[in-house]
């Protein structure tokens, strides 16, 4: 089977389900999506990696791995998204030390949060991506609102049934700051270790650039 490179387009929260984040994924060399249901934890920690500007006072349970494998020689090379049953993902890890090749199961958030610590690239088979993967359809008038419609991509999925962590906690109303502002508030919040107000602080400020 052959596989597809995926790159990280970024990560989406419900607008109607507090608490519930998509990871979408693109395939490098098309215009497929692949979006996957995530836990909170999960989307801080790909969204901290995601932002170099961001430094955790201290390290993150994948940072922690990232560490941990460094001092051992331990890398990994790439993750492949394996399979798909019942809407659940299934990855796996492939990991190399002292030239020995080893494969770990994994959840795929956890893969994807440790691939971008270590810099490896993300795959899946392309009958993965026939099946789950999707296009984002835009009008002329749409077409600068990509994130908005990727938050209703979240929401579509929740409806057919995936679950995952909710939070009981509301959003800020970050769409009232200045950018000068924002980048404040996500520096108190990491310095607060508040990485869940600091991966919503990033996706406005992504949104906006």
């Amino acid at each position: 089977m052959s596989l597809v490179r995926l790159k990280i387009k970024g990560i989406s929260y419900s607008q109607t389900q507090n608490g519930a984040y998509a990871l979408i994924l693109n395939e490098v060399d098309g215009d497929r999506k692949l979006p996957i249901v995530i836990g909170a934890f999960e989307a801080q920690s790909i969204a901290i990696a995601l932002e170099k500007e961001i430094k955790p006072p201290r390290p993150l349970t994948h940072d922690l791995f990232k560490n941990f494998s460094d001092r051992y020689q331990i890398v990994v090379k790439q993750v492949i998204i394996h399979k798909l049953v019942d809407g659940v993902f299934y990855s796996s890890i492939i990991s190399e030390r002292d030239g020995v090749e080893e494969i770990i199961d994994a959840r795929t958030s956890d893969a994807i949060a440790l691939a971008l610590r270590f810099d490896a690239p993300i795959f899946t088979y392309k009958t993965i991506l026939d099946k789950a993967g999707i296009f984002l359809k835009f009008s002329s008038k749409e077409q600068d609102k990509e994130e908005g419609d990727d938050s209703i991509v979240v929401d579509e999925i929740l409806q057919e049934g995936e679950t995952v962590e909710i939070d009981p906690g509301s959003p800020a109303p970050y769409k009232e700051l200045s950018m000068e502002e924002l980048r404040k508030e996500l520096e108190r919040a990491v310095a607060n270790e508040d990485y869940e107000k600091a991966a919503k602080l990033r996706d406005e400020i992504s949104k906006r650039k």
